[in-house]
C-alpha cells in the first residue's frame, strides 16, 4: 500500500513530464514547480514579473486546494527568477498572497526557466 497520493486538477496546468502537480505524503503537500502558464489556454501569460507572479501564484492555490490544502497552510517555498533584478516586484505580489505567517522561502537566480518564464515557485504545505 503506498503512502503517497497523486494530486491532479484541471484548474492548474497540467504537469508536461514524466511528474505530477503535486504529490500528498505523511501530512504534506509537495507541490511541483509552477510556471506563469494559463491552465485554459495553455499559454505563458502576457506582462511582466508581476503578472507571471500572480498567475504562478494562482496555479500553486489551485493544486493546493486539489490536495485539500491551501496558501494558508504553506510552509515553504523556493522562488526560482530569470533575473534576481525582478526580485522586489516578484516579492510586493507574493507578500499579497501571504499576508500573515508567511512561509519559510528561498530565492534563486536561475539561467533559463521553462518557456522562457520570468519566474517558477514550488512549495511544501501541511494537509487538511
Amino acid at each position: 500500500m503506498s503512502n503517497k497520493q497523486v494530486v491532479q486538477t484541471l484548474n492548474a496546468p497540467k504537469a508536461i513530464g514524466p511528474y505530477s502537480q503535486a504529490i500528498v505524503a505523511h501530512g504534506f503537500v509537495f507541490c511541483s514547480g509552477q510556471i506563469p502558464i494559463d491552465p485554459e489556454t495553455g499559454e505563458v501569460v502576457s506582462g511582466g514579473i508581476e503578472a507571471q507572479t500572480h498567475r504562478v501564484l494562482q496555479n500553486l492555490k489551485a493544486v493546493l486546494e486539489a490536495a485539500g490544502s491551501s496558501l494558508d497552510r504553506v510552509v515553504k517555498t523556493t522562488v526560482f527568477l530569470q533575473d534576481i533584478d525582478d526580485f522586489a516586484l516578484m516579492n510586493g505580489v507574493y507578500a499579497s498572497y501571504f499576508p500573515h505567517n508567511p512561509p519559510a522561502r528561498s530565492t534563486v537566480e536561475v539561467a533559463r526557466l521553462p518557456r522562457g518564464v520570468l519566474v517558477e515557485i514550488e512549495c511544501i504545505a501541511l494537509t487538511g
